[in-house]
C-alpha cells in the first residue's frame, strides 16, 4: 500500500474511528460551466462497523506546505467519489 493511501486510512480511522479498508480510486473532475472547479484522485475505502456508512471517500492536497486530508462519507446525498467533492466543495472543505 502506498504512503498516501496509508495516510488517507489511518486520518479516516482517526477522526471516524472505524477500521477502512481501501477499495479504489477514481480520477473525478469537477466542472462548473466550462471551468475546472477541482480535479484530482479520490480514494475509496470500505468501513467497517459504521452504524450509517459503508463507505469514505478520501483526498489530500497540499495547503501552504502542509498536506490537508478531506474525508467524506458516503451518507446520501454523498453516493460516489463524484458527489463527495461536490459536498465537500459546497461545504468550503476543498
Amino acid at each position: 500500500m502506498s504512503e498516501r493511501i496509508e495516510n488517507l486510512r489511518t486520518a479516516i480511522e482517526t477522526l471516524h474511528k472505524f477500521k477502512a479498508a481501501h477499495e479504489r480510486f477514481v480520477p473525478v473532475v469537477e466542472m462548473f460551466g466550462d471551468k475546472t472547479v477541482w480535479e484530482g484522485v479520490v480514494e475509496s475505502f470500505a468501513l467497517s462497523g459504521h452504524p450509517k456508512a459503508k463507505r469514505c471517500h478520501a483526498w489530500s492536497y497540499q495547503d501552504k506546505g502542509r498536506t490537508k486530508y478531506v474525508n467524506v462519507l458516503e451518507i446520501p446525498p454523498v453516493i460516489s467519489p463524484q458527489t463527495a467533492v461536490r459536498v465537500a466543495i459546497l461545504a468550503n472543505n476543498i
